[in-house]
């Protein structure tokens, strides 16, 4: 990594926020952007929020959180970014919206700069590939709730270099975090593996197999699982689920891994998960 403490971090949302608050906290300064304002805004109250409960859980001092919330800059300008050495993008799991990041950030960013995306399921080779650096991109897969989540998978691309895999290897190390190597494949290994058991279970619901609830208790109660698959999805956003799950249709080139007609008919009707108050369950008001 280059002598800078800078990382930029590209979108304010759950887990752009989250990502931001652990670079801060781990020492790094921040410049957290996103195109809306007011996300931004969200974004900067979610991390005091997080930051106090810790203060309050004895896992930080006041003036570690202080020093925390003061490393991290807010920004709609992407010119702003240019002063950071690592790039971490969190925008929308859509391939658009992402290659579009990434070619600004490889016109702004020094030539030294790593740029890592936290997509969850999108070819890291693929994203690499509308840059003129390919050996300096990464993937960087944080986990929901970030602050809380230990893992990190840290995802080769094809051309990725030994160098940009041991910076980024290193620098997860230091934001108290556990990385795992996975190589370039759709959904890597979480979510190649945990989205055909929620589009299975969403079915076990369509089918008329049992209810979301019951579904839910067979995981919990029969196999431990911190919660069930469908409150994981409701957690997750069952529009990601379903964008997820046409990934790994499209990359594995398999008909079994499209989404279930029941999770595109929710997604068509609005009713994304907790974000929206209504998925498999309903949720009050924020």
């Amino acid at each position: 990594m280059p002598d800078t403490k800078t990382i930029a971090v590209l979108g304010a949302g759950t887990m752009g926020n989250g990502i931001a608050h652990v670079c801060a906290r781990s020492g790094f300064n921040v410049l957290l952007f996103d195109v809306d304002q007011k996300a931004l805004y969200r974004g900067l109250d979610t991390i005091r929020i997080n930051i106090a409960r810790e203060v309050a859980k004895e896992k930080l001092t006041q003036q570690q959180a202080d020093d925390a919330r003061s490393r991290i800059t807010l920004t709609t300008n992407l010119k702003d970014l240019a002063p950071a050495a690592l790039a971490i993008e969190a925008a929308t799991e859509r391939f658009e919206i992402k290659a579009e990041i990434f070619r600004d950030l490889d016109r702004i960013l020094p030539t030294e700069a790593i740029l890592a995306t936290n997509t969850s399921s999108i070819s890291i080779t693929r994203i690499a590939g509308v840059t003129k650096r390919p050996e300096q991109v990464i993937g960087m897969h944080f986990f929901n709730p970030v602050p809380v989540m230990k893992l990190v998978e840290v995802i080769r691309g094809l051309q990725t270099s030994q160098a940009t895999f041991d910076t980024v290897h290193s620098l997860s190390q230091q934001l108290g975090k556990s990385p795992v190597e996975v190589n370039d494949a759709a959904g890597f290994v979480s979510n190649r593996v945990l989205m055909p058991l929620i589009n299975e279970a969403i079915y076990s619901v369509m089918e008329g197999v049992a209810t979301a609830e019951a579904v839910d208790q067979v995981f919990v109660l029969g196999m431990s699982h911190p919660m069930g698959p469908l409150t994981l999805a409701d957690f997750i956003g069952l529009d990601v689920c379903a964008d997820i799950m046409r990934v790994l249709a499209d990359g594995l080139g398999n008909p079994k891994y499209n989404p279930c007609p029941l999770l595109v008919r929710m997604v068509d009707a609005g009713w994304l998960g907790r974000k929206s108050g209504r998925g498999f369950y309903t949720y009050p008001p924020k």
